[in-house]
């Protein structure tokens, strides 16, 4: 599967998107030729430049002479449906204005058919939101991963006054995402790009593992002092481990504790949504004995999940990190044995690991041996496999 992963470090906007895909290989020629078939009456260029001495790609749109249009989403559906580009592009750029029409409408507190898009639904923003969809489209691009997003910081001055970075579309087209902020006091992440991340993204985080064929950098308008202001997109081959994600690992300490609220409180976050609780032995100060409670939560669970070893252990302090999580593909499967069906896990490597709850149900039912169960098993995957 082809991939594509943009690394946000500095930020995303539609026009660095366009950008990155153009310098990571989409061809120009065809890009722009797309766009002109928009009928927006804008002029589009691509240009070499440099940003902290990195050479990138500059996506921009002329708008001279034309009226600054206030567009509702229906008309500019209605333009993208009639123009004449690929049907994947078509289908991608409707959802990229759907999500941010959704957006602005509970910003804003009015129905999505009376959202007036003001510079979203400009010329320039159309072309952002096509072109990405478009490039994507040229470049053979099948999945899109996105890094944590560095929002920026400071206020931004927009038609409706000045708002704090992010401004409260881009905040909330990314609930749920990694964002962080780092860098000048300014908006790094705009609506836009915001929203063709958050609607196209498949995965947040850390690079997926991948086979790395082409790099490209789209340029933002400014130059900064302390960083370049690209936006790196990787396009490549995934490969092996279907899963590379961020994850949190929360920790602590416990010397005071019975083994029973220990257990009741391993099913408790197991319950609530973690991944992966383990109970280690450890020595602790003043050699006593202690235990290590580590629990694996995704980023939006952390807090949930941090307020429920409060509540059900002694703990008075806990350990919060991120830690990367790569998973190597799997699929379920199901086998026959001489007692019923009983599913189970292949890897990508073709292992493959019985589902303990029917081997259990059926030893149990049946009163045969669980080991004799899990052996059946996987004979009869190694059978099936034949």
């Amino acid at each position: 599967m082809k991939i594509c992963y943009f690394d946000a470090f500095s930020g995303i906007s539609g026009d660095m998107t366009v950008g990155a895909l153009v310098d990571a290989g989409a061809p120009a020629d065809a890009l722009l030729e797309s766009l002109r078939s928009l009928g927006t009456g804008a002029r589009y260029e691509i240009e070499k430049t440099k940003r902290r001495g990195i050479v990138a790609s500059k996506f921009r749109v002329h708008i001279v002479g034309l009226p600054h249009q206030h567009r509702h989403l229906a008309h500019i559906l209605k333009m993208i449906e009639a123009a004449p580009i690929p049907d994947r592009a078509k289908a991608n750029a409707a959802a990229i204005f759907q999500r941010l029409g959704d957006a602005e409408a509970h910003v804003h507190g009015v129905p999505i058919e009376k959202v007036h898009f003001h510079e979203v639904g400009a010329a320039d923003s159309i072309a952002d939101i096509v072109g990405a969809a478009i490039a994507l489209d040229l470049l053979g691009v099948e999945e899109v991963h996105v890094s944590a997003i560095n929002v920026g910081s400071g206020t931004v001055q927009t038609e409706h006054g000045v708002l704090p970075v992010p401004a409260p579309a881009t905040a909330l087209l990314l609930t749920g995402k990694p964002v962080y902020s780092r860098g000048p006091e300014m908006e790094l992440t705009t609506p836009t790009g915001a929203a063709i991340a958050a609607t196209l993204g498949a995965s947040f985080g850390p690079l997926p593992p991948m086979r790395s064929s082409a790099i490209g950098y789209g340029a933002g308008d400014r130059d900064f002092p302390q960083q370049a202001n690209i936006l790196r997109a990787m396009i490549g081959e995934k490969i092996a481990a279907a899963e590379a994600t961020l994850v949190s690992v929360i920790e602590a300490n416990i010397d005071d504790a019975s083994p029973q609220v220990l257990g009741y409180a391993l099913e408790r976050l197991m319950e609530e949504g973690a991944l992966d609780v383990s109970l280690s032995p450890i020595q602790m100060k003043k050699n006593r004995p202690g235990t290590l409670l580590r629990v694996i939560a995704r980023p939006e669970d952390q807090e949930k999940l941090a307020q429920i070893v409060f509540a059900e252990t002694s703990t008075l302090g806990l350990r919060v990190y991120a830690a990367e999580r790569r998973v190597q593909e799997r699929m379920m499967i199901e086998v026959e044995t001489p007692w019923g069906a009983v599913r189970g896990k292949v890897s990508g490597s073709a292992a493959f690991m019985p589902e303990y709850e029917d081997c259990r149900a059926i030893a149990h039912r049946t009163g045969t041996p669980l080991p004799q169960v899990l052996a059946a098993a996987a004979d009869a995957y190694l059978k099936k496999k034949e």
